[in-house]
């Protein structure tokens, strides 16, 4: 207590108190005239005497000064001291002051927005239990690496690996949910009996499935998402035990999962099914519809796990050569599966803010050394007043403390407000897709991140211009202040400092023009069809009114008379999938007179309306188009695309041959009719695949996407269209309503190239801007420092262009090596994230050389200001300055 009371007295000492300080001169005069008296009682003057009592004493302000120190805490006092005497000097250097923290606040703005999404994406934990062990269990083949599983290879697979813990299976599932008044369509799921227990995942209410529950011909159970729960349920614990009815069936609600529980590799889903595995794909060994999530044994690594299921893939191979020849097996971390599309391009943004953050720090740096450099003078002055090195040093240490706590501040608030921002330019269907973004935010990472940034900057800042200026010589130090030195020192380190910040923006703005230019021939890539005026709408019929196919068949019918009636409708047509979706829902092909040994020759299969290709304008290149009589009266019959053309019939017309499943029986022959130019039905930056049409009159379903070509503005029509469509039947279910040209601009595809080229490009011209205004302040100080000589030159003949030329001559060196550093730089950094790009090269010639005039002219110009200025000077004011 008696310490921690010395502490508090010391404390409290930091604070002003006038009452203790007129005590303190009141006791030091007495002490000093009773010295004085001792001094003029033995013979000195009254002059002598006092002076005498004075150096007895030791001086009054230096006893003043260690009293002082005996009550407070010293280093607190100094402390204090140095705060106050840095904020007066950055409050007189104002623009220094609101540069070096704007500066600092943007820099770190982009680097923590970023990071908080590359934290939500790739280092913050799954939301499972022991999660490091689960992994994404695939089909691999030459052309798939990571493809769905067939049901009864799922099964094989579960029995005989001794691997996995556990082995479990899902699928995306949208139901047709029937409530009392409506029928809505509704994302859905199937699992396996032992989903969420290998995810490590308890039910919030309820219980999850028993192990017999996903079996053929068990009761339908189904377990509610929490949403789900909420909304549609009231949250009432009364929900146990209810019926739901999905596609005409009716399920048990058996229990509600956790608020927080997704699945990413799956749509979001309200209602979990089991897998029941009824539909005639399950019975057959090359239809392909799971996909496989595994929870390792203990002690099991990853490429034990790769190689027990690689083998028993080659196992499964020999048995079933007809179906399983050429598909080996993919294990991966679950990690890996769910972020592996976008880590390239959140690492490469994180650089890009990486690489905007140091080029801010090293303008700070610049204008750090230049106000030290101009503060030459003052540190001389105070050292000759007896100011040690560590009193300087701190000095410096405090003012950069304060920058950066001010920039720090500043960056972490504009940082979660770029979050809230990013996360708004979302579209909605893709952040659906996309939970681990639900909690994006202020987590205890991204302040550490934060932190870690403000502490390097706060070594950076702080101790760069001490080690510039130690302690000076005072002498020296007040002969340079008085002459305005040229600073030859300071002019080679800044012109350092400026090739760095010139190449580094050179890296920014060429990833810039090559993510442009990728998204500029991502969106002219050849896609077969003719975009405007398409209205697209999903249609979902309920299975037990038109699940047959001649009641699909009617319903087509009925849909395609009532939509053309419209005004403004010029032709209706209907696919099984709509373009630009998806490479999938594939057939495996034979042809008929073709040598074949087994392979399996895969191409997507879709199914379409007579009027399709035309409706989409697709161009027929050999043969007819389907016809209405195209039904199941007629012979089959198909259409395919170019791509299969040129890869199964090279310098053949196909027109005419025969195609049939592996096995070539009867039932599956059917007779290619005609050729269509290129459809691409995957993502725009996927390659165009082999695709068959089947004719909908001889492939009908419930299920389908309606296109419609327009005279008007298409997104106008769609509340025509579906209205037409409930007047059929209220119970038919119409989803995703939207112009063709918004399915491209909203694709996957699109949507990520085109934001991460315009964030890189934010990036890349604040780079610009900031490396312009490092060389544009080399430069002028340059200048500045440089007025005696120049205005010697001037006086000896030279004129204002060759002042000026020299003045050019200097910052162009500087932007010569710079640019070319950064086209090296930038060529090495290209090939790296080469699969970031789409149709362009790394070493894009016109994207370099069109990057490296605009630099080196937005340089000409930083530059053009300072010399014009140079060129302006008088040379008898020069003189007369210096």
């Amino acid at each position: 207590m008696r310490q921690l009371r010395a502490f508090l007295r010391r404390l409290t000492g930091l604070l002003p108190n006038p009452a203790a300080e007129r005590d303190l001169s009141e006791e030091i005069e007495s002490h000093l005239r009773l010295h004085t008296d001792d001094n003029l009682r033995a013979g000195m003057s009254p002059e002598e005497a006092r002076r005498a009592a004075i150096l007895r004493l030791g001086g009054v302000e230096p006893t003043k000064e260690a009293w002082r120190d005996r009550r407070s805490l010293p280093w607190a006092e100094t402390l204090l001291q140095d705060l106050r005497f840095s904020l007066r000097q950055l409050r007189r250097n104002a623009g220094f002051t609101t540069t070096a923290v704007l500066m600092l606040s943007l820099g770190m703005c982009a680097a923590i927005a970023i990071f908080a999404f590359v934290d939500a994406a790739l280092i913050k934990p799954l939301p499972y239990g022991d999660s490091t062990r689960l992994t994404g269990v695939y089909e691999h083949t030459e052309k798939c690496p990571a493809c769905n599983l067939s049901y009864l290879d799922y099964i094989d697979w579960k029995k005989m690996n001794g691997v996995f813990r556990s082995l479990e299976a899902y699928q995306a599932n949208r139901f047709l949910l029937r409530t009392r008044t409506e029928t809505l369509p509704t994302a859905g799921a199937r699992v396996s009996a032992g989903f969420f227990g290998t995810l490590g995942i308890q039910p919030a209410l309820g219980r999850s499935f028993s192990a017999d529950e996903d079996a053929a011909g068990a009761k339908h159970n189904v377990l509610l998402s929490y949403a789900a729960w909420q909304n549609r349920f009231g949250g009432s614990k009364s929900v146990l035990g209810q019926t739901v009815v999905l596609d005409d069936a009716a399920y048990t609600v058996i229990g509600v999962l956790p608020r927080d529980f997704h699945f990413a590799l799956l749509p979001p889903a309200e209602f979990w099914a089991a897998l029941n595995p009824e539909s005639p794909c399950e019975a057959r060994r090359s239809c392909h519809n799971l996909y496989g999530v595994g929870r390792l044994g203990e002690g099991v690594s990853l490429a034990a796990a790769q190689a027990e299921m690689a083998r028993i893939a080659h196992l499964l191979e020999q048995q079933y050569p007809g179906s399983n020849l050429g598909q080996g097996a993919n294990v991966i971390l679950l990690s890996e599966a769910i972020t592996g599309k976008n880590r390239p391009i959140l690492l490469a943004l994180l650089i890009a803010a990486g690489l905007l953050l140091l080029i801010a720090c090293v303008n700070i740096v610049s204008l750090l050394l230049v106000r030290s450099e101009s503060r030459t003078r003052e540190l001389a002055v105070r050292s000759a007043l007896g100011a040690s090195r560590t009193r300087l040093v701190r000095q410096f240490v405090t003012e950069g403390l304060i920058l950066v706590a001010g920039g720090a501040t500043l960056g972490v608030l504009s940082g979660y407000a770029a979050m809230r921002l990013l996360i708004g330019l979302i579209p909605a269907n893709m952040l659906a897709g996309m939970p681990w973004l639900q909690d994006l935010g202020m987590n205890f990472r991204v302040p550490a991140f934060a932190a870690l940034i403000a502490l390097g900057a706060a070594i950076v800042f702080a101790l760069t211009p001490a080690l510039r200026l130690s302690v000076p010589d005072v002498r020296h130090g007040l002969a340079e202040g008085s002459r305005g030195s040229t600073g030859t020192t300071w002019r080679r380190l800044g012109s350092k400092l400026v090739v760095l910040e010139l190449a580094t923006a050179m890296v920014l703005l060429t990833g810039a023009g090559l993510l442009g230019k990728s998204f500029y021939r991502l969106l002219n890539v050849g896609i077969g069809l003719q975009p405007d005026h398409l209205a697209t709408l999903q249609i979902a019929a309920p299975h037990a009114a038109y699940g047959k196919d001649e009641q699909a068949i009617a319903l087509q019918h009925a849909v395609a008379t009532r939509v053309a009636a419209i005004p403004g409708v010029l032709s209706v047509a209907f696919c099984s999938q709509l373009p630009i979706s998806f490479n999938g829902n594939t057939d495996w092909i034979r042809f008929v007179g073709k040598p074949w040994h087994g392979e399996h020759n895969d191409v997507n299969q879709r199914d379409v309306s007579p009027r399709y290709f035309v409706t989409v304008k697709a161009k027929l290149l050999r043969g007819r188009y389907f016809r209405e009589d195209d039904d199941r009266t007629k012979p089959s019959v198909i259409m395919i695309n170019n791509a299969l053309a040129r890869m199964y019939f090279p310098g053949e017309d196909p027109v005419g041959r025969m195609v049939g499943n592996l096995d070539l029986t009867p039932k599956s022959l059917r007779q290619i009719i005609g050729v269509v130019e290129d459809i691409r039905e995957g993502q725009l930056d996927e390659p165009m695949v082999p695709t068959e049409y089947f004719p909908f009159n001889q492939d009908p379903g419930n299920n389908f996407v309606l296109v419609a070509s327009t005279s008007t503005e298409e997104t106008s029509l769609l509340p025509a269209l579906q209205a037409a469509i409930h007047g059929i039947d209220p119970a038919i279910v119409t989803a995703n309503g939207a112009s063709f040209s918004a399915v491209i601009h909203d694709a996957p595809s699109t949507w990520l190239r085109r934001s991460s080229a315009w964030l890189l490009a934010g990036f890349a011209l604040a780079a610009l801007f900031l490396g312009v205004v490092g060389l544009y302040g080399v430069v002028a100080y340059s200048v500045s420092q440089r007025t005696r000589e120049i205005g010697v030159r001037m006086a000896l003949g030279a004129d204002n262009t060759r002042v000026c030329a020299l003045v050019l001559r200097e910052a162009g060196a500087l932007a010569v090596i710079g640019i070319g550093a950064g086209i090296v730089c930038a060529i090495g950094a290209a090939t790296l994230a080469r699969n970031l790009l789409f149709g362009t090269a790394a070493w894009d010639v016109t994207t370099l050389a069109g990057v490296a005039v605009v630099l080196a002219i937005a340089s000409l110009l930083a530059s053009y200001i300072p010399a014009r200025r140079a060129a302006r000077v008088n040379p008898l004011d020069a003189l007369r300055a210096e």
